[in-house]
């Protein structure tokens, strides 16, 4: 989303338990404290060898090798000092306690070694899962639309399983050529449900409204009629469900581009060599918080696109995009030093590498771009 409508992490279950799952790593180094504060004072009469075997294994349900390995060579350490303060070396009872931990410890890396590629193979497995479903709803955009030659590229961020809600589309028309790009507040399955409404009202009304603003509001509508139906979505989807969108329209006969933008990035035009956004005169919300717009202010906007030129849509996990200095990356920038001569296929694969690059080859966010350059003549029949 843009980070004008982005907003802190919310207090749900994913921040709970991160949340306990940082309490209960500090459990092991509290109980190592609390056995040594007992051992070096008067209370050392409590015999302390169960809890301290308690650290390895506590360790190894809950974190990762390293800090296990580091949590265990505290226990060993705290026993080692506590044998040597109580003078007790020599006795049954601390070769009894280090017997025990080394053999918990062992136990412990052996089960937690297991148990962690046993969730990493299932992990794999719901992630491609989750990625074949996307590729069904998110399919390529044809090489060549009428007037325009085409390409799509989708890049997903390294999120686990969890699918995206970037979402993009282009289709030949009796009006020109038609694309939308959007991106869906979120991820996971309630995502990706928004993202098969919106494309699927896009790509049934896209071929027979002639009015571009009611193609968008189409699009909207189709959303609140889902987020409607009861139990579809979690409560707090439905506060926070927004999706930024942009549909751009490129007509067969005249070298424009016309463009709805509901909270999205600008596209990019490149020129003669030179990028500019296409930035709306009238900003607009978001889809979902049409309450905060006056339906006189809503229409397309024309921009000049005439043949040569190379148009940009993309979502905002580009533009967003960090190195390790913290710097976005520079989209026009690069968008001009690759230029206008390779086709758009090469051309997104260079833009490709220029963004695995820039962050090194760490994606915080999902990636949809297409690509449209206008060409000097109409090919094929216009769908009626």
């Amino acid at each position: 989303m843009l980070s004008l409508f982005r907003s802190s992490p919310r207090p749900g279950a994913g921040g709970q338990s991160g949340v306990l799952l940082t309490l209960a790593q500090c459990v092991p180094f509290l109980i190592a404290l609390a056995v040594l504060t007992i051992e070096l004072t008067p209370a050392h009469f409590i015999y302390t060898g169960p809890l301290l075997t308690a650290v390895p294994a506590l360790a190894a349900v809950t974190m990762a090798p390293g800090r296990t390995a580091l949590a265990v060579a505290l226990a060993l350490a705290v026993s080692v000092t506590t044998a040597t303060y109580n003078q007790a070396w020599g006795t049954l009872q601390v070769y009894t306690n280090f017997l025990a931990l080394a053999l918990v410890s062992i136990a412990g890396f052996i089960t937690s070694g297991a148990v962690r590629a046993y969730r990493r193979s299932e992990l794999d497995q719901v992630r491609r899962i989750a990625v074949a479903a996307q590729e069904v709803i998110l399919r390529p955009v044809p090489e060549r639309l009428g007037p325009v030659r085409a390409a799509s590229l989708c890049l997903a961020a390294g999120t686990g399983a969890q699918v995206g809600g970037d979402l993009y589309e282009a289709v030949q028309t009796r009006y020109g050529v038609r694309m939308i790009v959007g991106d869906v507040r979120g991820k996971g399955l309630n995502a990706m449900r928004a993202v098969a409404v919106a494309l699927g009202a896009f790509r049934v009304v896209a071929y027979y409204e002639d009015d571009l603003v009611a193609v968008m509001n189409h699009c909207a509508a189709a959303l609140r009629r889902e987020a409607a139906v009861p139990g579809a979505y979690p409560e707090e989807a439905l506060m926070e469900g927004f999706t930024t969108a942009l549909i751009a329209q490129v007509p067969n006969d005249e070298p424009v581009v016309q463009l709805v933008n509901r909270g999205h990035p600008p596209p990019l035009a490149l020129h003669e060599g030179r990028t500019r956004a296409l930035v709306p005169a009238s900003p607009l919300p978001p889809l979902g918080l049409e309450d905060l717009i006056a339906a006189s202010r809503e229409k397309p906007e024309s921009y000049p696109l005439v043949p040569g030129d190379r148009l940009l849509l993309y979502t905002d996990g580009v533009i967003e995009a960090r190195n390790p200095d913290n710097d976005f990356f520079p989209l026009p920038e690069v968008m001009e030093s690759i230029g206008s001569s390779p086709i758009p296929q090469e051309f997104l694969e260079q833009l490709h590498e220029a963004l695995i690059r820039h962050t090194g080859g760490h994606l915080a966010d999902d990636v949809a771009m297409i690509i449209a350059d206008r060409l000097e003549e109409e090919s094929g029949t216009p769908v009626i």
